[in-house]
């Protein structure tokens, strides 16, 4: 017998890597079947699933812009990046570009064809690769699924705005003819390949149609704002390295033709989105140049005619070798004024007065108008005369410099806007590996696949472990004040007898271990309960044994039928009775019927005689059967011709042990553990809980009834812990 002692304090919050390595190992089958399991659909799916295939293409923008008068130094005034890769992005990936791309391959309609579930994409695909431009015939005569070499190319297909994102359906017929179905299996419309079909708002034309008579394909109608917006999520576009200017495309698709058309528009789009705006920007700068032509003519001729006025009226006045250095620092820098004004008339068609690009333009201005003034400070010291004749020659000399470089400009940005030259140019066009998809990628997938399983597996069994937290250890049932009598293991061939006796009529046989299996380690451990028994009955106030429990399940019924029949093997009268009136099920454990039992002699419809049964193979065990099911069991157990009959019956034999109901199911056994010496309760090992057992013993304290020990029934064998140490044969070698 166990004694009640303080059990060893353990941290339960540390965690203990022993005994989670023995979790494993005891589920070690559990987890291998878990795990074998994603492997095998690990490694269907990467075989059966749809290979994607991945275009790739390779854009450069120029880190310079163009040599385009007006554009070149506005630019160097900016203080622009070398590198625009990031705006060009968001251009390439823009609506414009993305909606222009989708409606010239028309990809708002996508067409699916039926295939035979799991394994038909896959036959069809493998059909397709080794038969090209070949239509299968149908397997088994399936007909109406696709098994390689379908095709279905829609021109035109225009639907009611409330059937986008909703499937219909399209069924091929022969001769080139088809019919659509609305996706309620409605008929919307019939027609043939080639021919534009109208009916309401439905509208549609068949390109091409390769397909057997029957052939469904399901038909996706999208709105062009939703394909637009799943387009731009599905192709990636990044620059390669910092500043570089080269941009790399990407883009995944089943259809590897269809994913090199798309990137294809993509990019000749691009390209010509930015050969036109260049050409805008040159069209405008030309306008403008031409605008400031006739302006700056006329201050040429105006100035030009004053001079020649002054140097008649003066009498042909030379200029100085000083007065010739101011002036010609002086037209520098009212040539560069003049140009900074007309660039920021420009700027100002595209910025705010706020912005740092026209703040800085104007920030040079200033500069210069300092160094101007400076310059006009010199000439103001200088005679009159000389003073004079300079500023009407700067006058010239900066009007003819600046018409000569306008008309320059003006050749060159009509050239610009002429032409077709960008900043942007297509380095590699679209290109697809067909002999390496992207995805799946099946060594991930395998791989991946299988550890998901192990981790579920895993996962499952702490969370089991966790959340059932049965008693698995002695040791907490002796915490709540109870000593734990006998550990009994665990027997195969007691699983086994207890789903037989699960049938309600039997199988009239007899099901005691101890006979079955002498050398069984759970036959053992009931020898040695019967051992503890021996000593614990010797205070005890009567020789009757009442076994019960918390809960159904916890195992009484087996420990009580054979522990009486371990203690009738050491020559003792022992009687064992059935006393759950309700559902008691130890006449098929013995082997025999259940009617003219107790209930049925407490009720006195039957003598004593013919209710106790002898059981076979055990000379000094009887057997008394719990009798026909009553409606009132407790009423009846607590009727005093019960006590009576237990004292007639306890002058007969030695020992009586008496299987009751659980306790928090029902009052019986509180009834019964009153005339009861010895009361014991049968724990089931990772069954039945602590509080459960706490809450059971405090039941029948309030009864009046003291619980002397308990029994840890169908103790498992562990890796780690208490049942670690296991149970050994000790028996003489044949």
């Amino acid at each position: 017998m166990t004694v009640n002692s303080s059990p060893t304090s353990v941290n339960d919050e540390e965690i203990d890597l022993a005994t989670l390595w023995g979790m494993v190992l005891d589920n070690k089958w559990l987890i291998g079947i878990v795990t074998g399991t994603f492997f095998v659909f690990s490694v269907a799916y990467a075989v059966l699933a749809t290979p994607i295939y991945q275009a790739n293409a390779l854009v450069q923008v120029e880190q310079k812009v163009p040599d385009i008068p007006g554009l070149t130094a506005l630019t160097a005034t900016l203080g622009a990046s070398s590198s625009q890769a990031t705006t060009e992005i968001a251009l390439i990936t823009s609506r414009t570009i993305i909606g222009a791309a989708s409606k010239t391959l028309n990809m708002s309609v996508v067409v699916t064809p039926h295939q035979f579930p799991l394994i038909g994409e896959f036959l069809s695909a493998r059909f397709s690769k080794a038969n090209p431009g070949v239509l299968a015939s149908p397997w088994f005569g399936l007909s109406r699924d696709g098994w390689g070499g379908e095709d279905l190319d829609i021109f035109r297909f225009d639907v009611p705005k409330q059937m986008h994102g909703q499937t219909l359906m399209l069924t091929a017929g022969e001769h080139g003819n088809y019919t659509l179905y609305d996706p309620s299996g409605n008929l919307v419309l019939q027609g043939q390949v080639g021919e534009l079909v109208k009916k309401g708002a439905y509208a549609i034309q068949v390109k091409t149609l390769t397909a057997n008579p029957g052939m469904r394909f399901d038909v996706l109608p999208r709105s062009e704002f939703a394909t637009i917006n799943l387009l731009q999520q599905s192709i990636t576009a990044a620059e390669e390295g910092t500043n570089s200017g080269i941009i790399a495309l990407s883009y995944n698709n089943a259809n590897p033709t269809l994913a090199t058309q798309f990137l294809d528009q993509i990019s000749a789009l691009y390209v010509k989105q930015n050969v036109d705006h260049n050409a805008e920007e040159a069209a405008k700068s030309l306008k403008f140049v031409r605008e400031q032509l006739p302006v700056v003519r006329g201050s040429l001729e105006k100035a030009t005619a004053a001079l020649n006025v002054y140097q008649q009226s003066a009498k042909s006045v030379d200029i100085t070798m000083q007065t010739k250095g101011l002036l010609d620092q002086e037209v520098a820098v009212v040539t560069s004024i003049q140009q900074l004004r007309q660039q920021q008339a420009d700027i100002e068609r595209r910025y705010t007065p706020q912005h740092p690009a026209y703040q800085a333009l104007m920030q040079q201005i200033g500069q210069l108008q300092a160094q101007k003034k400076s310059i006009d400070n010199a000439v103001g010291k200088l005679p009159d005369t000389q003073q004079e004749l300079l500023r009407l020659t700067r006058d010239v000399t900066v009007s003819n410099t600046t018409y000569t470089v306008l008309l320059n400009q003006a050749q060159q940005l009509d050239i610009a806007r002429a032409g077709t030259v960008g900043n942007v140019r297509i380095v590699d066009p679209a290109s697809v590996d067909v002999t390496a998809p992207v995805q799946p990628k099946k060594a991930l997938v395998i791989i991946g696949g299988t550890f998901l399983g192990a981790l579920f597996a895993l996962t499952w069994i702490f969370l089991r472990q966790m959340l059932r937290r049965g008693i698995e250890d002695p040791a907490d049932i002796e915490k709540t004040g109870l000593a734990v009598y006998a550990s009994i293991p665990s027997s195969p061939q007691e699983k086994a007898d207890a789903l037989n006796r699960k049938d309600a009529r039997g199988d009239g046989k007899q099901h005691l271990l101890v006979l079955r299996s002498p050398d069984d380690p759970a036959t053992e451990a009931l020898r040695s309960l019967r051992t503890s028994l021996h000593f614990a009955r010797l205070e005890a106030k009567n020789n009757i044994l009442m076994i019960s429990g918390s809960s159904p399940n916890a195992g009484k019924t087996f420990v009580s039928a054979n522990l009486a029949a371990t203690v009738s093997q050491t020559g003792q009268r022992v009687l064992l009775i059935d006393g759950d009136l309700r559902l008691g099920t130890l006449h098929r454990v013995i082997g025999c019927r259940a009617d003219g039992g107790l209930s049925d002699l407490i009720s006195g419809q039957v003598e004593l005689a013919a209710a106790i049964h002898k059981v076979a193979g055990l000379e000094q065990l009887d057997f008394l059967p719990r009798g026909k099911a009553p409606p009132n069991p407790s009423e009846l157990l607590m009727n005093p011709r019960f006590a009576t009959l237990l004292q007639q019956l306890g002058k007969m034999y030695d020992l009586i042990i008496i299987d009751t109901p659980p306790i928090l199911a029902v009052t019986d056994a509180a009834v019964i553990g009153h005339l009861a010496g010895t009361s014991l309760l049968v724990v089931r090992f990772g069954l039945n809980q602590i509080r459960e057992v706490a809450l059971a013993k405090q039941r029948f304290a309030q009864n009046g009834v003291e619980i002397k020990g308990a029994i840890f029934n169908a103790v498992e064998r562990r890796h780690s812990g208490y049942a670690s140490y296991g149970y050994y044969q000790y028996r003489a070698a044949k």
